[in-house]
């Protein structure tokens, strides 16, 4: 899956929407009841309510944590249908920060097209809890409502191309991204044989990305990288920035987010 962590965002909660937030998730602390409730606490419990929010304010914006709220109970469920007990997953989740605009697109078209390359489903529009069969199905809905273009609420919306006053999203037009996922779709399935179309997608000459390299992303995205993932100069600079020296696949951004 592809995440957005709005550090920001959650940095400015007040104590009420981070117990909120957390509430959603868990049934939080009698401190965090009561005060939710509407009880006066004492400054002692202020206090020690204070202490409870800073560090759920921390979970909420972990992905580490993130990971637990989905894994747990589907490893629960998963044990009970199978009648066992022990570890469900194999190992533990693997994260990649995505650098640039390249990366982002090459990472969101592989994950969006997990469903097909395992033979799961035979187009987007059928591939189960992908993000892209939501956004399809948005379109669909309002296209047949007659009513203006609109994006799924639980999605991060797109925003188009980049420009002074972005708005918050992400930095291609969705149609863009429905053309990219839906050639690349065609490109990776076995029962065909591959080739490069004359016109490519609008959102890859913008990109300036090469073809080839972008058809091996959409397979293998996984594959070379580790932690960071872009072009050489940033993953450069970010190992700097948080005092690393190396990284381990930075050969492979060099070459496959290069350009032409």
């Amino acid at each position: 899956m592809t995440l957005h962590i709005n550090s920001e965002q959650a940095l400015s909660w007040s104590v009420l929407e981070v117990v909120e937030h957390w509430h959603r998730l868990f049934k939080g602390s009698l401190l965090s009841q009561r005060f939710f409730q509407g009880e006066a606490l004492s400054k002692a419990e202020r206090d020690a309510l204070s202490d409870q929010v800073n560090e759920w304010r921390e979970r909420l914006m972990s992905i580490s944590w993130f990971m637990r709220c989905i894994n747990e109970p589907i490893a629960r469920q998963a044990n009970h249908e199978d009648k066992v007990t022990g570890r469900f997953w194999e190992g533990r989740f693997k994260s990649q920060a995505l650098l640039d605009e390249k990366a982002l697109a090459a990472c969101m078209v592989y994950v969006d097209l997990n469903p097909i390359r395992a033979r799961m489903a035979a187009s987007p529009e059928q591939s189960d809890h992908t993000s892209i069969k939501q956004r399809i199905e948005q379109v669909l809905k309002t296209k047949q409502a007659y009513l203006p273009e609109q994006q799924p609420d639980s999605l991060f919306p797109f925003a188009g191309y980049p420009r002074e006053n972005m708005p918050e999203g992400l930095p291609f037009r969705l149609s863009d991204y429905l053309e990219l996922v839906d050639w690349s779709g065609r490109i990776i399935r076995e029962d065909k044989k591959g080739y490069i179309p004359d016109h490519l997608p609008t959102i890859l000459q913008r990109l300036d990305m090469d073809a080839r390299h972008w058809i091996y992303l959409s397979k293998n995205f996984e594959q070379p990288f580790k932690n960071l993932v872009g072009a050489a100069h940033l993953v450069r600079k970010t190992c700097e920035d948080i005092g690393r020296n190396w990284v381990h696949g930075i050969s492979q951004c060099e070459r496959l987010f290069s350009s032409g």
